[in-house]
Formats: C-alpha cells, structure tokens, sequence
C-alpha cells in the first residue's frame, strides 16, 4: 500500500515549496518557492530533512489532512498556528491534522522524507500561473493525494527547536538602493527611507502593491525591461510601489528604486495585507555582512536541537 497524505480540506492557498529553481529565469521562468525560506529551512531541520525539501506553504488558512501510511512525522514553521510549532509530532494511519486559521503570512509543513514527486526543471515548487511544479501545477485541493517519499516515520524521539532564528521584526526592512534609483527624485528617495507602506489586498506569491507617499519619478516612469529580482521594488506611474516576491516575472519595464537583502526576503514574504513596512538603506557590504550572520546563525540550530 503506497504511502500518502490525503487532503481534506485545501485551506485558502496551499502549494508544495522548496527553495526554488535556478537558472531558468533568461527563458522567462521565475525562482518560485518559498515565500519565508528561512521558516521552510527550519521546519525540516526538526523532521531532520535537507534544508532545501519541498514542504506544504499554506497562506492565511492551512489545510486538513489525513495520514494514509503507516505514520509520518511533521513539523510546522512560521507564522502562528495552533499545532506546536518548531516541535516535531507523528500521526498514524487514519489520524488527521488540521490546520486552522493562520495567524500571519506563511506556514510551513514539513514531512520527514518529503514528497515522492517529479522535479520541474530541478525544483519541486509550484508555479501556479503557468500550471507547473509541485502536485500538479497548481493548488493543493480537497481530494489531492500527495504520496509520500517513505512509508513510516523514522523510530526516534520527536525533537524541538527552542526559539526561531531571530527574524529583528521591529526594524526596517534593509534595502539596497537602485539600480534605478537615479530615475527618482531626491525627495522620493527621502519618502521611501521615511515613510510607512501598507500592504494592499492587492498581494499574492508574485508582489505585493503598497500604499503610502507618492515616490516622483524625475522622467517618464517606463524603463527598456530589464532583469526582475525577487525583493525589488517597482515603481510605476502611480507612484506607489509593488514589492516582488518569487512568483514575479523574470522582466518588468517599471524602475526599481531598491531591492530588499536577501536576509530580509523571509520578513517580507511574511507580510499580508494591513502589514505596514518601513525601509532602511544600507550598502551592498552592510548586506553581505548581515547574510553571513544569518547563515552563521542557520548553521548553529542544529546545535539547538532538543528531545521533545
């Protein structure tokens, strides 16, 4: 009998995630995974999975299951949900577990083993608008089967992460300036570094459209399209700019004022509508430094794990 877990119920955007593929974007395919790979990292660290393993990125409202196999262990990561999160737990065959309503952005639920599913283009993660990557293309949904990579869960204790990475939520999110700056005037740079932004309803997996002081373009707000980096910020003739997330296109002919650091993409992916952002510039040294740190501070959980 092949091991699996069967979907209940869907939840309000739930799709298989890893880290994302690379090296597609120049035939116009864009990264995909994770939108908090920090929480998607962590959480296979409890089930003692490779960091990079496809796991379930539910949004707002997590999906029910039920366990098809002889058992599974599962761990659950970022944003707040009623399970025990960072703590590993094992369910049986028949058992089910729901996840409810989210509390924040992403959630991730990580599986020991992983998914026994086919990579496209060497990635797992679900691309939606073109209908490719994880189950099949698209949203998991109610009735999906989503086989299983080994059939029981491993005979250990269950372990725990004490504490998160530190994710220095109260601070601005750092971005590097440009590399369009220069289409702006002075006084937009000032608003972009002074200012709140909110998150519109107007988010998904490809940008997020923020509300807050107008950003002046100096000329006219098109540029000849060029490269798109998750994390950019586009600015187009409004004037109120849409932060790329990993869904995004591979190109885009709007000026990009700045780009947030890559060691703060998994606070941004965690943003949801009502989310007010603020932003701090610092320069490309400043972000390096702070990525060693973090990956500095990833290398080390391991040292963290617990017997739950």
């Amino acid at each position: 009998m092949s091991a699996v877990l069967r979907i209940v119920e869907g939840g309000l955007f739930t799709t298989v995630q890893d880290l994302g593929r690379t090296g597609y974007q120049r035939l116009g395919v864009p990264p995909s995974g994770a939108l908090d790979p920090i929480s998607l990292r962590s959480a296979n660290l409890v089930v003692g999975n490779p960091p990079g393993t496809a796991a379930l990125e539910m949004c707002r409202v997590g999906c029910t299951i039920e366990v098809e196999a002889e058992s599974a262990r599962f761990a659950l990561a970022g944003a707040d949900v009623a399970p025990p999160m960072l703590q590993s737990f094992t369910l049986r065959r028949g058992e089910v577990l729901k996840i409810g309503r989210i509390s924040g952005g992403a959630c991730y639920l990580a599986v020991e083993g992983g998914f026994a599913l086919a990579p496209v283009l060497g990635s797992l993660s679900t691309y939606t608008r073109a209908g490719f990557g994880g189950l099949h293309g698209g949203r998991v949904q109610a009735g999906d089967l989503l086989p299983l990579a080994q059939p029981a869960a491993a005979s250990r204790r269950e372990r725990r992460l004490p504490h998160p990475v530190p994710a220095e939520r109260d601070r601005p999110l750092r971005v590097v300036l440009g590399p369009q700056d220069d289409h702006f005037s002075e006084a937009a740079i000032d608003a972009l570094l002074s200012s709140d932004f909110t998150v519109t309803p107007e988010a998904d997996r490809m940008g997020l459209r923020l509300s807050g002081p107008q950003l002046t373009h100096l000329g006219r707000p098109e540029i000849t399209s060029d490269g798109n980096a998750t994390g950019c910020l586009q600015v187009p003739g409004s004037g109120q700019p849409i932060a790329l997330l990993p869904d995004r296109h591979t190109t885009g002919g709007y000026p990009k004022i700045c780009t947030v650091i890559t060691a703060d993409l998994h606070r941004l992916g965690q943003s949801v509508p009502g989310t007010v952002l603020r932003f701090e510039a610092v320069a490309p040294e400043q972000a390096r430094a702070v990525l060693t740190r973090l990956e500095s501070a990833m290398a080390g959980m391991a040292d963290l794990l617990r017997e739950a």
